[in-house]
């Protein structure tokens, strides 16, 4: 059966994206093999005009590179297009309700995708909404970065199960959370290693250990990157100031002091270990040059997969006809 027309992709048809954990296994290999076949149809120059005609409204209250144009461009790609609305620009910046936003957005467009800070504003959003809603990021999840980073890993390592995963750095933090979970889904062991007072949020830690139990893998925190990073498969980290954290600037480069990965740091990890960050990265802070720019690093090739991963989410969700 073609990879693009599966019993799986039909179960996803019409869906919201708001959590990692809200997705089987076979779910989220559906993604990524949709994203492997949506990558390979591009480079081949293959026209894949699955949203022919199909607007999606794109809503901002967080700045954004990769999020921005993978999505404006995949919507092109798919045969579709994409509306930038910042919240400075539309009612919701001048109090509107998210319910009434949702309401209005959903007669106009075939699906939303929001990058905010609550995550409770992206759940109300999908639930008065009749469209499609994409999670773009919230301080607490990033699950489309997360679908581009398993692609990632799957490209490189040939799996995903059975591998050793790390992150270095702030573990109350959307990347953090949401790799914990896809980790679980697809039983590759992950170990957070943060500063005291820094660890991820205890109830998705807790839900994604169990998953992880249910699929032989183990997720863990602890607060030493050593530990981490000894005999992994793949070593990721992350900004110490996620958008919002700037204020606290002097305090978490003092309170990260040691969780930098580095050159000493990943030479614990597997010899053929590969290096992730999502990026935007502070170079001389949570990572240095030498491995961010080293032969291990995959940090552009992740970035590009930003774009396969999300047309392979918008498509799955948005097809009338999947």
């Amino acid at each position: 059966m073609n990879v693009l027309e599966n019993e799986t992709a039909a179960t996803l048809t019409g869906r919201d994206f708001l959590t990692i954990a809200e997705f089987t296994e076979d779910e989220l290999m559906t993604f990524l093999n949709t994203a492997v076949a949506l990558k390979t149809m591009q480079k081949q120059g293959v026209p894949h005009h699955f949203l022919n005609g199909q607007t999606l409204a794109m809503i901002f209250e967080k700045a954004s590179t990769r999020t921005r144009v993978a999505f404006e461009v995949g919507m092109y790609h798919l045969g579709g297009s994409a509306l930038y609305l910042s919240s400075k620009d539309i009612q919701i910046g001048r109090g509107e309700t998210i319910a009434d936003t949702a309401k209005v957005l959903s007669r106009f467009v075939d699906g939303i995708m929001i990058r905010t800070f609550g995550h409770d504003v992206v759940e109300e959003l999908a639930a008065n909404a009749d469209v499609p809603v994409i999670n773009g990021l919230t301080d607490t999840h990033h699950p489309t970065q997360i679908i581009a980073d398993l692609l990632t890993i799957y490209e490189h390592k040939g799996k995903i199960g059975g591998l050793k995963a790390c992150f270095i750095g702030d573990g109350f933090n959307n990347m953090a959370h949401s790799l914990m979970e896809g980790a679980a889904a697809f039983g590759m062991d992950m170990t957070v290693a943060s500063p005291k007072g820094y660890e991820p949020d205890a109830a998705i830690f807790e839900a994604a250990k169990a998953r992880g139990a249910k699929n032989g893998c183990a997720i863990s925190v602890t607060d030493s990157p050593q530990e981490a990073a000894k005999d992994c498969d793949v070593v990721i980290t992350d900004t110490w100031l996620s958008m919002g954290d700037e204020a606290e600037k002097d305090k978490r480069l003092h309170d990260f002091q040691g969780f930098q990965v580095d050159d000493a740091l990943v030479s614990l990890a597997k010899p053929d270990h590969i290096f992730m960050h999502c990026l935007p990265a502070h170079r001389g802070e949570e990572v240095t040059e030498s491995v961010i720019d080293g032969d291990h690093s995959v940090v552009f090739d992740e970035a590009e997969n930003r774009l396969h991963a999300h047309k392979a989410i918008l498509k799955c969700l948005m097809e009338k006809d999947a």
